[in-house]
């Protein structure tokens, strides 16, 4: 405690004490606080808030003190709700200003909304993310006696392709297999209900892929040498991408190929996580672009707003989650940057209370950096966990 504090917490238990000793003298009775001993000479205790009424009442009272309470609450709830939603940038001024007691606080306030979202997704059965294996029958080009398919991420039209080889190399059991070999891509769908997409997969590929081995679908040889093909395969099979990535891959792909919601239990698991360590990050890019007001914006400022626009980006992503439903995952896509872009644009505007052009300049550039830089690496870096993880 500063000097200042413990000359104003003295100089208050004097004024109390004053004040008591006049209604005495008065003829008024004056009732120690229950809590602390201090005179009351009020509603409420003057040095430690406690309330003169002890709560014995009627069960009727009771009663009514606790409709009373939930009133209030709501009434919380709503004014937080209406300002999260209609006043951008309103619940980060409130806390800036001191204004806290009309609204919940803003990490409450986030977790809520955040557990609200997938209580929202369990009980719905709808997944974040599905992922329907296609396979493809590839056609065997020989090539000197080597078995060739066409690489399937290779297109002639797109310049960053080129890099990749027209053709890739198989083993020659996988050339042979009955049925020919396959080629395989994944078709994603966003907020779907969990059971509506169904393998594409003929029963005989599935078999192939629940019995296949990374080592006899992987020709990492980049000789014909039988002693050199040897020594690399076995160099591959000792490094952690043998021991660890390539099978872990090749299960996560078989899993998927069953069932493409597999990947929605390890995504419900590692997004929160995710998300919630992304709301200091975002908060440091604005208190990097807002760097000169740093004596009138503190971190945590820049803490709060970035928990409110985060927060209604969960808000955001329920109506994506219904949307979804009627409309094609493109239009909901485009539908939610865009009202995710113009709302954070307003939001920072009404924060930071800068002209409208410096305000577009930061809020590009913050973007940029953010979502470029740290959201879709974060995002890529849990998907591939979670195919891991499968």
């Amino acid at each position: 405690m500063s000097d200042l504090e413990a000359i104003l917490e003295t100089s208050g238990a004097a004024a109390v004490e004053l004040a008591a000793s006049a209604l005495a003298k008065r003829g008024e009775r004056v009732q120690p606080c229950p809590n602390c001993g201090k005179p009351m000479i009020g509603a409420y205790c003057a040095v430690c808030g406690q309330e003169r009424d002890t709560h014995r009442r009627s069960v009727w009272g009771l009663v009514k003190v606790l409709v009373e309470d939930i009133i209030s609450f709501d009434s919380r709830i709503l004014r937080t709700a209406y300002a999260l939603l209609a006043r951008p940038g309103e619940l980060a001024s409130a806390f800036r200003e001191g204004r806290t007691q009309r609204y919940l606080p803003a990490l409450r306030l986030y977790l809520f909304v955040s557990l609200i979202f997938f209580l929202v997704l369990g009980v719905t059965n709808i997944a974040i993310l599905q992922l329907l294996v296609v396979g493809t029958p590839a056609k065997v080009t020989w090539i000197k006696g080597d078995p060739y398919i066409e690489n399937p991420a290779y297109d002639r039209e797109d310049p960053d392709t080129h890099f990749m080889p027209k053709m890739i190399k198989i083993t020659r059991k996988k050339a042979l297999e009955p049925g020919g070999p396959y080629t395989f891509s994944s078709q994603v769908y966003f907020f779907q209900p969990i059971g509506t997409l169904k393998s594409t997969l003929p029963a005989s590929v599935q078999e192939r892929l629940k019995q296949s081995n990374f080592n006899d679908d992987i020709d990492a040889a980049t000789t014909v040498d039988p002693a050199k093909k040897k020594k690399e395969k076995e160099e591959l099979n000792n490094s952690w991408v043998g021991r660890w990535l390539l099978p872990r891959a090749f299960a996560g792909m078989r899993r998927l190929a069953a069932d493409p919601a597999a990947l929605n239990g390890p995504l419900t698991d590692w997004i929160p996580r995710v998300l919630f360590l992304l709301v200091p990050i975002y908060a440091g890019l604005l208190a990097l672009f807002y760097i000169r007001q740093r004596k009138t914006f503190f971190y945590v400022d820049h803490l709060i707003f970035s928990l409110s626009i985060h927060t209604f980006g969960f808000v955001l992503l329920m109506l994506a989650a219904g949307a979804a439903q009627i409309l094609s995952g493109g239009i909901v896509a485009a539908g939610i940057a865009l009202i995710a872009g113009v709302y954070t644009l307003i939001a920072t505007r009404n924060f930071y209370r800068q002209n409208w052009f410096w305000t577009a300049v930061k809020f590009v550039f913050v973007s940029f950096v953010y979502v470029f830089f740290f959201v879709l690496p974060a995002l890529g870096a849990v998907i591939a966990l979670s195919f891991l993880n499968v």
